[in-house]
């Protein structure tokens, strides 16, 4: 038998779930082949917006192996796909919601969108029969820049003729005006935060069955919220029984955000599972994956930041169009509103802050939460302003930020949020130690005689985690609950199984769970099993986004752990005979307080199950326990960074050297798996500051990055060898493990950093993102 581990928290164990995905014996959604399975493909729409004048698949209904073929027409009288955020506008007005069909009908509106369904008994058969329907087309002018979106002649949708879905603020307007009309000094950006394309390894997938002995369906899909996606297909769209339904999230090979949405696709297919009485499967191609997954970013800014003569913060002020898309996507609606501007105060106590947000429509594909969601954006637009208003003011950019830090928590800031800790100090302290800052000038001189620019840049990043708590949320536009949801099961032997409301896909939960159980109760981590990603075995839950599986999904298991326990307690006493406030509970095994006499775990649950000793006449059998978690505030997470670039002046090519970090996010409870999770997000940011970029024609909306050869995503070389160290954390103060989150703040912090040290490098106010060669050398050519 496997002796205990104790203190299993804040030990780098190895991911367990590794060895079945190093051996490839993991099972994603394209793995499931059911019996009498069948293929589906989608035909999509070659124009960014036209007219539907006619559809013709009878050639397509007659190919080899087709055995139907659906269009806009047979989801009519269906409801459109949900926004889950409702936000209202300044003048109190709701946001524009046009329908978002399953498939479209009468218009289609970005290059990608739906408009038929082809099933076959196979996916080439399937594809080949596609290319067989007639479409006729009335071309129509797009609408693609969200700059020029407002008022453009040609019109998303009718329902928001000016393309406008809501104009919404955040903040004292009238005050914050008032103290830039006096301020001593102004520092002024307007940039565009560059629109992302997610690429996870997998791509999208479904495979739906309906069971006609029974009127029920099961539905395999690559999803970060198996619950939601349930729920709202169901309640909002397809209209039937929730119950009736089931949806199972397998392995799921990555989602950053673009997996959280109730999509088209596995609507459609669960709604055609039932018609064709056989399961339906479609696995996106990976162009398919860059047409139609929803999108990230894509702002345009003007940001304005006030201070003394000595650099004080006094206001800021922010006015972002943000590109919604063709469509509101799930969240669609809340990323650049109560996910953006709620973080603009950053690290600082900057007195006055306003943000306004316009979103628009336009012709491309739906923009959605992607890694961090809203907090990238915030924090591009408050460092990119210290920084620059360091320079203006001839001060260091470590010493601004040192003189406007928060210092004293709690901490209400002027947009709505309440920090509970943190130490910002400590982590810029350490960041700069960890650089080596003080060497910079030595290395700046060593490039300069390689006819080269050395740059270094800073930033400092907050974000709000675990979204909560729900009646906040709610009054804020939320349109479900932000709890989550664990059960412990206790088996006779002693053996555990957890089943999450989170969802894992890549992060390790079924490593990081364990431990908190295993060390909770005293007992190996080989003798507890975590479960998720099926409605049918979990009892409910909202998902992972956000950084929110362990400070919420963990305490909701550390509830049900807390609930076992007691219960254990209560066994024990009746086996000891003793009463139960003299029952301790420690390392595995149940004692009584001041004596040798003890009962372990496993014997206790061993009597729940075989109930020959024990106080039927107070408690019933079993051990297994579950419990809802609602958190009372966000977590905030923080941490400072530094990058040093190398820039060569003639071809402006940009190498990063070096990239430091230094993260607060409370109690860890595997380190492994943090340093893990700040590099693959760092690996993001400089991807989003140096490459990446989805763009559109402006003339004819279509997609000019759409695939590896023009979307150009960081590679190995791309990157340096990051120093990353966590901070001795501010454990947050409202849940019991004092967690606060780390899967989004390497993607947070990191492109500031790198366009500060750009800037630095080559002397100049702003580089746009992405910071291609081009760019910086157009950029050194106008400073000139």
């Amino acid at each position: 038998m496997n002796a205990p581990q104790q203190g299993l928290i804040g030990q780098s164990v190895r991911r367990r779930e590794d060895a079945r995905f190093l051996t490839g014996r993991g099972q994603y959604t394209d793995d499931i082949v059911l019996p009498r399975q069948t293929f589906a493909y989608f035909l999509r729409s070659p124009y960014a917006h036209a007219r539907i004048k006619s559809i013709n698949a009878a050639a397509a209904k007659a190919a080899s192996g087709v055995l139907d073929v659906y269009t806009g027409e047979h989801f009519r009288n269906i409801g459109g796909l949900p926004c889950g955020w409702l936000i209202n506008s300044l003048d109190g007005s709701p946001m524009k919601e046009p329908k978002h069909p399953i498939l479209a009908d009468g218009k289609v509106r970005y290059v990608g969108d739906q408009l038929a369904l082809v099933v076959a008994e196979s996916y080439a058969e399937a594809k080949a029969a596609a290319q067989l329907i007639e479409v006729d087309y009335e071309d129509l002018t797009p609408v693609v820049d969200a700059a020029a979106a407002k008022g453009a002649p040609a019109s998303v949708h009718d329902e928001a003729p000016d393309n406008v879905c809501y104009t919404w603020g955040c903040g004292d307007k009238a005050a914050t005006d008032a103290v830039f009309a006096s301020a001593p000094h102004i520092t002024k950006l307007e940039f565009r935060n560059n629109r992302l394309i997610p690429n996870a390894i997998e791509p999208r997938a479904a495979n739906a069955s309906y069971n006609p002995g029974d009127e029920s369906w099961t539905l395999y899909v690559a999803n970060q919220n198996p619950h939601v996606e349930r729920l709202l297909m169901c309640a909002f769209v397809l209209g039937i029984p929730e119950h009736k339904v089931r949806v199972v999230a397998p392995d799921v090979g990555g989602g950053f955000g673009s997996k959280i949405f109730l999509y088209a696709e596995e609507t459609a297919l669960t709604w055609a599972s039932k018609q064709l009485g056989r399961p339906i499967k479609w696995t996106a191609e990976r162009s398919e994956s860059f047409l139609s997954d929803a999108h990230g970013r894509d702002h345009a800014t003007v940001a304005e930041l006030a201070t003394d003569k000595d650099g004080h913060f006094l206001a800021m002020r922010v006015h972002t169009t943000a590109n919604l898309g063709a469509y509101l996507s799930t969240f669609a609606s809340s990323v650049p509103t109560i996910l953006y501007a709620t973080l603009l105060a950053g690290q600082y106590t900057t007195p006055k802050i306003y943000a306004e947000v316009t979103g628009v429509f336009t012709n491309t594909a739906p923009v959605d939460a992607y890694r961090g969601a809203g907090r990238p954006e915030a924090t591009y637009v408050v460092e990119r302003l210290v920084e620059t208003a360091a320079h203006e003011l001839g001060l260091d950019p470590a010493e601004i930020r040192r003189r406007n830090f928060i210092h004293s928590f709690p901490y209400a800031t002027p947009v709505g949020l309440t920090y509970d800790t943190g130490d910002y100090d400590a982590t810029l302290n350490g960041v700069i130690e960890l650089a080596d800052v003080a060497g910079f000038a030595a290395r700046k001189a060593v490039s300069e005689a390689k006819g080269l620019k050395r740059g270094i840049g800073y930033s400092t990043y907050i974000e709000a985690c675990g979204l909560a708590p729900s009646n906040i949320a709610g009054a804020l536009g939320a349109r479900a609950g932000l709890f989550e949801a664990g059960e412990v099961r206790v088996h006779p032997t002693g053996k555990v199984t957890i089943f999450t409301g989170s969802h894992s896909h890549g992060q390790g939960h079924e490593t990081t769970f364990a431990q908190v159980v295993a060390d909770k109760l005293g007992i190996p981590i080989d003798d507890v099993d975590i479960q998720h990603g099926d409605t049918g075995k979990v009892l409910f839950g909202m998902g992972t986004y956000g950084s929110r599986s362990l400070s919420v999904g963990g305490t909701a298991i550390v509830k049900a752990v807390d609930k076992v326990i007691a219960k254990g307690k209560k066994i024990a006493a009746h086996l000891l005979e003793a009463a139960d406030t003299d029952i301790e509970f420690e390392n595995g095994v149940f004692k009584v307080a001041g004596t040798d006499k003890s009962v372990p775990f496993a014997s206790v649950s061993l009597t729940a199950y075989v109930p020959h000793n024990y106080p039927l006449d107070k408690l019933e059998p079993g051990l297994n326990e579950n419990a809802f978690y609602d958190p009372t505030n966000f977590t905030y997470p923080a941490g400072s960074y530094v990058c040093e670039v190398e820039v060569d002046p003639a071809t402006g090519q940009v190498r990063v050297d070096r990239f430091s970090a230094v993260d607060d996010f409370g109690n860890i409870v595997n380190p492994m798996i943090v340093e893990g999770q700040v590099q693959g997000g760092i690996a993001q940011g400089i991807g989003q500051a140096l490459l990446e970029h989805g763009i559109y024609d402006v003339e004819s909306g279509q997609l000019l990055t759409g695939s590896y050869m023009d979307y150009a995503m960081p590679r190995a070389d791309d990157l340096p060898s990051f120093q990353i160290r966590t901070a001795k954390g501010t454990p947050c103060t409202h849940n019991p493990l004092g967690v606060k989150g780390c899967g989004e703040a390497g993607a947070i912090g990191s492109p500031p950093a790198v366009i500060n040290a750009i800037c630095n490098a080559i002397g100049v106010k702003d580089v746009p993102m992405p910071a291609t060669p081009h760019a910086v050398w157009q950029a050194i050519q106008a400073s000139r």
